[in-house]
């Protein structure tokens, strides 16, 4: 199938969590001016566009995905002037601006709702889901993503409950509103207007409601069901989401890349395809391989098997319809070298290696701040430590199901949100140079040892890898083979070997990485008018045979 090319298809994305970049003002907090001053170390890395997180007006509940007001940026991390400033750095240097569109839900403390408080009845009241409950019982019982019910009480009146997939203090907005709708248009248009070039589009697909909102059979001890049931066996998000693109987003030609869990298989085309609701989405599909039968306490273990197939299958389905986003690492999910190498290779080596199998896929690559120097969970000496509301959340199940305070501390250090969240490394002076104050969220030790200064002057860092790494995929040569090639698998039976061809119009790329713990000898015979275009290591060629050392990742290209 043809794909029609776009603007944002060859580029290298970058995620920023404003709070933990740089802080510039000492307040240990983050802020918008730390990011332009980092420009040119982003531009130089090879980054093109950047997506910041959440930097409206909140209460900071669930950090800054609770928003206050939409039109303005919060104190804490800068001026509408200093969010104009870095918007004309960027352009300036050919780079390009994400915001974070947090539409599900807003926060209780958005004039919205508390308009709706006073006249839950009124018309704001309908811009959120009030409904009654029985006999002292909430209207479902439906479990909201961070734990508890979906329903929350209203105060001043009896058996009235608002609604709330996520935490008490977000409230869904109730996109069956056209008023609702014509809010949440305009407010996207003032943006685009402005110049950001795009959004990351938080928590979308449960925009569509079952307003009938009907309870399940429980599915935990608590008598609740997840509202991930809801949000798989409703109809409708489809022409909402055709709706938003339609008034909004093709206006003005913006990237687009949605947060989409619980799609229906059959749905790819729709989501991301030619004419699909957004222009990539988000593969989580790795991701999700840890995910068990509950909280943390009970999630798996990540085998590379698994990993491997996954990876595979996510891409094949994907490259006849549309382009996914690939990422490693975010704001909600702990370090990926923490999580996805196997402990043999979980160093400086397979940090590198892991870097090329995910950049060099087929779609457009997201590294997560910190990531480029290989940045690992942060340990936790106490619950207290962490700022998360879901870790909290977390802890306490886990200590509900009988472990004990360090066993539940160990599950929250491997899963944690707050392990991408703390501050970024930048060099080995108090408070790793991310602030001359006292920082929000604890540093991770480890900074003495990695961190960006160090690594700038070292020419085998993970830090100079990514750059070089990042100029393949973009080099004049090989651009086109890694931005529309074809992925093809390779060596799918050898039992540590991760390697794939990229293909297009007789231009052909491979890549074969060593996640073992021993050599690996692999037949080279079909590689013989190759060249190596990279490696973390020194190849070894014989007549015949690649060797490659545990960890160690080879390019080639013809």
């Amino acid at each position: 199938m043809a794909i029609t090319k776009k603007w944002w298809h060859d580029k290298v994305a970058y995620q920023i969590y404003p709070k933990s970049f740089r802080d510039t003002d000492g307040d240990g907090v983050g802020d918008l001016r730390g990011i332009t001053q980092k420009l040119d170390y982003l531009k130089d890395l090879g980054i093109d566009i950047l997506w910041i997180c959440p930097v409206y007006p909140s209460p900071f509940v669930d950090q800054g995905y609770d928003i206050s007001d939409y039109y303005d940026i919060d104190p804490a991390f800068g001026t509408m002037a200093d969010l104009e400033e870095l918007l004309a750095e960027a352009k300036k240097r050919d780079m390009y601006i994400l915001m974070d569109l947090v539409i599900n839900h807003c926060s209780d403390q958005h004039p919205w709702f508390r308009k709706a408080l006073q006249d839950p009845f009124g018309k704001y009241g309908d811009y959120f889901y009030f409904r009654r409950g029985e006999n002292g019982l909430p209207p479902s019982n439906t479990r909201s993503y961070f734990g508890g019910s979906t329903w929350e009480k209203v105060p001043g009146y009896e058996d009235l409950y608002y609604f709330h997939a996520y935490a008490a203090a977000q409230p869904d907005l109730n996109w069956e509103n056209p008023e609702v709708l014509d809010e949440l248009y305009t407010m996207v248009n003032w943006w685009l207007e402005k110049g950001v070039a795009g959004f990351r589009i938080d928590a979308i697909i449960n925009i569509q409601k079952d307003i009938s909102f009907p309870s399940y059979p429980p599915d935990g001890e608590d008598g609740m069901a997840t509202v991930v049931r809801m949000v798989e066996s409703v109809e409708g998000v489809n022409e909402k989401l055709q709706a938003l693109k339609k008034n909004t987003f093709d206006r003005y030609d913006a990237l687009t890349v949605g947060e989409v869990f619980n799609m229906r298989k059959d749905a790819l085309d729709a989501f991301v395809g030619e004419n699909g609701h957004f222009s990539t989405m988000f593969d989580f599909s790795v991701n999700c391989l840890s995910d068990g039968p509950g909280g943390w306490y009970r999630n798996r273990e990540i085998t590379f098997r698994d990993f491997r197939e996954t990876l595979f299958h996510s891409q094949l389905e994907c490259q006849g319809i549309g382009f996914l986003a690939n990422f490693l690492e975010n704001h909600d999910e702990p370090r990926g070298s923490s999580r996805y190498l196997p402990p043999c290779v979980r160093n400086e080596q397979g940090m590198k290696m892991l870097a090329t199998v995910s950049i060099l896929l087929r779609g457009i690559p997201f590294l997560f701040q910190g990531q480029e120097i290989g940045m690992t969970n942060c340990p936790m000496v106490s619950v207290e430590e962490y700022n998360d509301i879901n870790t909290k959340a977390e802890y306490a199940l886990c200590r509900q199901a009988g472990l004990s305070d360090r066993e539940a501390l160990n599950v929250c250090q491997r899963f944690s949100r707050d392990n991408g969240r703390t501050p970024m490394q930048w060099d080995a002076s108090p408070n790793a140079g991310f602030t001359t104050g006292t920082p929000w969220l604890k540093v991770n030790p480890n900074y003495v040892d990695i961190n960006v200064a160090e690594q700038e002057g070292r020419e085998d860092s993970i830090l100079n890898y990514y750059r070089r790494l990042i100029a393949l995929r973009k080099s004049p040569e090989y651009r086109e083979v890694f931005t529309y090639g074809e992925f093809v698998p390779l060596f799918r039976e050898a039992e540590n070997i991760l390697a794939y061809r990229r293909v297009l119009e007789g231009r052909e790329t491979v890549v074969i990485a060593n996640f073992g713990p021993e050599e690996a000898v692999l037949p080279a015979d079909t590689f013989r008018d190759h060249r190596l275009l990279l490696t973390n290591a020194p190849a070894e060629t014989a007549s015949g045979a690649i060797t490659l050392k545990s960890a160690q990742v080879i390019v080639l290209g013809r």
